[in-house]
């Protein structure tokens, strides 16, 4: 019998994260989303292809170039073999992507009466009114680059669509002359689509490039135009920062962030009509490998779809809105402070608003009670409230302190700013720590209250981010616990002095004790079963990677723990296997929201735990970020969870289960089933939970008897 760290028992990161990429393509081709939102699905798909050859694709070549060929620790997959068998997998993804685009999503659209043209189906009338359009408005914007001997090939920007034009002069003095290369460069700054007048009521649009295509010749005057194809370069975008030895952490940020347009190229994408000879010259100036050419036929870089699908006209081919609702715990209270002090109180975005949050950091800015507000921020939006409302505190006198992560990757830009702003108005910002990132969820309010100091403390899964809680499922949990207040108290005087970590009352922090918490939490399931009790198991998350965490999985589900975990995107653990993993079960939800929320359920012989934490089962989230799980305690929100738990695992609309081989495999309804769609079910309940506290209160303030006449 193999061994349970054996490498056929695990399934390769890189991969499960594709086997995820392709589950949201899946998304695009469903018929049960409106059409629009299939729409989004594709530009989603095209997006994570990106961060992914920017990041990991870029890490694997990087060792390959400093000549450290590491293997998987768990599948034992060279950094070579990876990269082959993601060329594969990616260019057969490509393919049916934009086979989707072509003979699925094209189609639908024109029977909406909505058609994106190519430049063969132009007529005259529109020929016209586009070359006008190129003069007026997009010719003034265009550089031509020529490529010779003086003019090096040019540091193409990251993820920027470009012409590749081969070009031969008029009066040349020889036939045999080699043709002129060129590059011309689709502005980013106009738009990617073009509406013009369409026959019979109907919208058509050309895209920008197709356009420039169409007109090329206007940039090159006594040249003829001998080919021209689209190109798009991704570039290795990460940033390598020296954290012992940076003077100024955001200071060194900055200087790397500039360079993440001139890394190296990870990925050259091709026009399908594009000649084998100009693909060569390409490939050879960026020194790519042939597997990672991609030759596409479409239009290259399709994250434009999500901005064509927020088109206003087109709501009727589009989820409609749903308003998160005021948390049933909210409703009819006057003072938030109060309602906390009461009992713990549970939110669930995005079905319940996130209003609560964003109040309770302006409340505490404002009220004369309160000291000091502390907080963690890992990603913010564009315009943050919560920012806002940090400064204003400051600015009214209060001690401020919050923790910029300045290291959230693609988030670093705006963070950086915020974090100056912050600062400029009085608060003090710590930049994370070195070697971490501190991608905990917490926020501690210290208020005076009469002669007593009552701490209120918010923890969540997700971050403190207004627009993407509207996006992603995650799960906030309000509490004025003093355990839990003395908790968050010793845990920022841990991130901002030289304290020794903390002992909790109530906390599992990472680096420090986390894993081990983790891992003693499933032991103890299997010291249950070995005593002849029952032994169950259930674990929501974003990913699991972590070979400690699978391998002790694997050791419960070989001593009869029942086992389910819903993981959204990368699992490296392999079910189903016979004497290895036989009782864990894996699904995954792709909705209409991104399931972001971290629960963990333990069974115990019967006394129930339930976890909520901001990590996931990976081994980054484990040792190298700072990251807070919390028990919920109270009983009626322990309810409440399990709830969630059971009703995802019931999902026969979005989930997908995880086979043996690696491939996942759409639940199916079987004959009479009831559908169930738990995003769905989740906003009915929020709704009518709302509803039903709503009438509760109004019907509390009825006089109990007639007034008198």
């Amino acid at each position: 019998m193999q061994p349970l760290d054996h490498k056929s028992h695990f399934i390769n990161r890189e991969l499960s994260w594709l086997a995820f990429n392709e589950r949201v393509a899946s998304e695009a081709i469903n018929t049960t989303n409106p059409l629009f939102e299939r729409l989004k699905f594709m530009a989603i798909c095209a997006s994570n292809l990106d961060e992914f050859f920017m990041v990991r694709v870029a890490g694997l070549k990087d060792q390959l170039k400093l000549g450290m060929d590491r293997r998987d620790d768990k599948t034992q997959m060279s950094a070579g073999q990876q990269l082959l068998e993601i060329s594969k997998r990616v260019h057969t993804d490509v393919e049916r992507l934009y086979g989707t685009w072509s003979r699925t999503l094209l189609p639908a659209l024109r029977r909406e009466g909505i058609h994106f043209l190519t430049s063969k189906q132009l007529n005259s009338q529109q020929q016209a009114y586009l070359e006008s359009y190129y003069h007026e408005h997009i010719f003034p914007v265009l550089t031509p680059l020529a490529i010779d001997a003086s003019h090096p090939f040019p540091m193409l920007a990251n993820r920027t669509l470009n012409v590749a034009v081969l070009l031969q002069p008029l009066e040349s003095h020889s036939e045999v002359d080699p043709p002129l290369f060129a590059v011309v460069q689709v502005p980013s700054v106009l738009p990617r689509y073009i509406e013009i007048s369409g026959a019979h009521h109907k919208r058509a649009f050309v895209l920008l490039e197709t356009v420039i295509q169409l007109f090329i010749h206007a940039l090159f005057p006594g040249h003829a135009v001998v080919e021209q194809a689209c190109f798009r370069i991704t570039r290795n975008a990460d940033i390598n920062v020296d954290e012992e030895g940076a003077e100024d952490l955001l200071e060194e940020i900055e200087k790397e962030l500039k360079k993440r347009n001139r890394g190296a190229a990870v990925r050259l994408e091709v026009e399908q009509s594009m000649s084998p000879e100009l693909v060569e010259t390409l490939r050879d100036w960026l020194e790519l490998e042939h597997e990672d050419v991609y030759s596409i036929l479409g239009p290259l870089d399709l994250t434009f779809l999500m901005r064509f699908a927020a088109e206003p006209e087109y709501a009727h081919l589009r989820f409609p809105p749903i308003s998160p609702q005021i948390p049933r715990d909210f409703i009819g209270e006057s003072n938030l402070f109060d309602t906390i002090a009461k009992k713990d109180i549970l939110l669930f975005h995005p079905y319940e608003s996130f209003d609560p949050v964003v109040h309770f950091v302006n409340l505490a800015a404002n009220d004369p009670q309160v000291l000091a507000i502390k907080q963690t921020l890992y990603r913010v939006s564009g315009n943050s409230p919560i920012v806002l409302a940090l400064a204003r505190a400051a600015e009214n006198g209060k001690q401020v302190t919050v923790l910029v992560e300045l290291k959230a990757r693609f988030d670093e830009e705006n963070n950086i700013v915020w974090a100056k702003k912050l600062e400029e108005a009085g608060c003090h910002v710590i930049y994370g720590l070195v070697g971490l990132k501190t991608h905990s969820k917490i926020t501690l309010v210290v208020r005076r209250e009469g002669d007593n100091i009552v701490r209120y403390v918010h923890l969540s899964t997700g971050n403190y981010n207004d627009n993407t809680a509207k996006l992603y499922t995650d799960i906030g949990m309000f509490t004025a616990r003093a355990d839990f207040g003395e908790d968050a108290s010793l845990f920022f005087n841990h991130l901002t002095g030289f304290a020794d970590p903390p002992a909790w009352n109530q906390f599992a922090t990472a680096p420090l004790g986390l894993k081990q918490k983790f891992l003693d939490l499933i032991d103890r399931e299997i010291e249950h079963c070995n005593a002849g009790r029952p032994g169950r198991i259930i674990a929501k998350m974003n990913a699991l990677t972590d070979k400690d965490l699978i391998l002790a999985l694997y050791r419960a589900s070989n001593a009869g723990v029942e086992i389910d975990l819903l993981v959204r995107g990368i699992c490296c653990l392999r079910p189903g296997l016979a004497n290895v993993s036989e009782n864990i079960r894996v699904s995954s939800i792709v909705g209409r929201f991104l399931e972001h929320s971290r629960i963990y359920y333990f069974y115990n012989g019967g006394n129930e735990e339930l976890f909520l934490a901001s990590a996931d089962w990976m081994t980054r989230n484990m040792v190298s970020r700072v990251e807070i799980l919390f028990p919920v305690l109270q009983e009626n929100l322990k309810e409440r969870l399990q709830h969630v738990l059971n009703l995802q695992l019931a999902d026969n609309v979005n989930r997908w289960l995880l086979l043996p081989s690696g491939r996942y495999q759409k639940v199916a309804q079987g004959t009479g089933d009831t559908p169930c769609a738990s995003q769905m079910r989740f906003y009915a309940e929020a709704r009518g939970a709302a509803d039903k506290t709503a009438r509760a209160v109004a019907e509390s303030m009825i006089p109990r008897t007639p007034p008198r006449l």
